[in-house]
């Protein structure tokens, strides 16, 4: 098992959700996050001019965890889904996972997924 953390655009949310479910992949977090990569931010130019440097971006982190043989197809959706081609579109990071269990029935491992 493996637990995909993606960090992408607020607004390509729904879109992957979707796009996840619709490959057999339901269950996931999101947690609203504000941070900042290679784009270090943005800047925008006030009524009256002046500059307002904007360094923290607000993101969307999704957290899943999938049986090993599904991480290439949630990866591919989600770069696929969640790809602008601009600075900013996010990253995933993937980490192994030791075991999952599944509260209300004590299911172990894959099966509690």
């Amino acid at each position: 098992m493996k637990k995909i953390e993606a960090i992408i655009r607020p607004e390509k949310l729904e879109a992957t959700k979707n796009a996840l479910v619709a490959k057999g992949i339901v269950g996931l977090n999101v947690v609203h996050v504000t941070g900042r990569g290679v784009q270090k931010g943005i800047v925008h130019t006030g009524r009256t001019g002046e500059r307002i440097e904007v360094d923290m971006l607000p993101k969307v982190k999704m957290e899943l965890v999938v049986a090993d043989a599904k991480v290439a197809v949630a990866v591919d959706t989600i770069c696929q889904v969640s790809r602008t081609g601009n600075i900013g579109d996010g990253k995933i990071f993937i980490y192994p996972v030791e075991d999952a269990i599944r509260v209300r029935t004590g299911e172990r491992g894959e099966a509690a997924l």
